[in-house]
């Protein structure tokens, strides 16, 4: 199977092209703005680097959030305007259980669950637990920060993403892996293939859990709001 995938949910922007499980080219580039001027770009080099064709994709795979608003809409538009030129399905995978797959990936031993973590600002933080497999063990919750969150949580583990040292801070037996701090389309290219059961012909629908940060101003017309 020949899976594009990509991420535009955080503070950076990536695409992945794999095959059964192999990964043929990628690219990730930090940043916190840009990701709708960047990506289309970057998923055209990627697929010069891979030597294949659009119409040799099986699967696009893209990160659902949580994460940024706009950053999100980004990468599922684009998955959406890629379902209407291609034919291919699509799958939609939490920007958090792609940390967890980073974290599984690159190194887990002796390790019984990891938590999944992004900075989510504002005093909070975007998290969800998961076990040695990557099966998730709660649901991805927004918490206020703060020492509640220590409780019916087990003593050590693995803590991955943009929130870590916030969590650490919190739970000190928890080991951080410094270099999983995005989502990166690569493990999402990888392990793509294990969420079969997700695959739909239709856009997967986004993953929030709390309102955007940008209000409508009072004023708006309800045309200016639904563009």
């Amino acid at each position: 199977m020949l899976i594009l995938a990509f991420d535009t949910s955080q503070d950076a922007c990536s695409v992945a092209i794999s095959r059964s499980g192999s990964l043929l080219a990628k690219d990730f580039k930090p940043m916190r703005r840009g990701h709708a001027e960047n990506l289309i770009p970057m998923i055209e080099n990627v697929r010069i680097k891979a030597n294949i064709s659009y119409d040799e994709l099986d699967l696009v795979a893209v990160t659902t959030g949580p994460g940024t608003f706009t950053g999100v809409r980004v990468g599922l538009a684009a998955a959406r305007a890629l379902l209407l030129a291609l034919d291919v399905s699509v799958l939609g995978v939490s920007t958090l259980e792609v940390l967890a797959q980073a974290a599984i990936f690159k190194i887990f031993d002796g390790y019984s669950e990891i938590i999944a973590s992004i900075d989510a600002r504002r005093g909070q933080i975007y998290m969800q637990t998961f076990d040695a497999s990557g099966k998730p063990v709660t649901l991805p919750v927004v918490e206020a920060i703060g020492s509640h969150l220590a409780q019916n949580i087990a003593e050590g583990g693995l803590i991955v993403g943009s929130g870590a040292k916030i969590l650490q801070s919190i739970l000190p037996d928890w080991r951080i892996i410094e270099d999983i701090q995005q989502p990166d389309a690569s493990f999402l290219a990888i392990a793509a293939e294990q969420w079969q059961d997700r695959v739909s012909c239709h856009p997967p629908s986004p993953i929030y859990l709390r309102a955007p940060d940008a209000k409508p101003s009072v004023g708006a017309s309800f045309s200016s709001m639904t563009k």
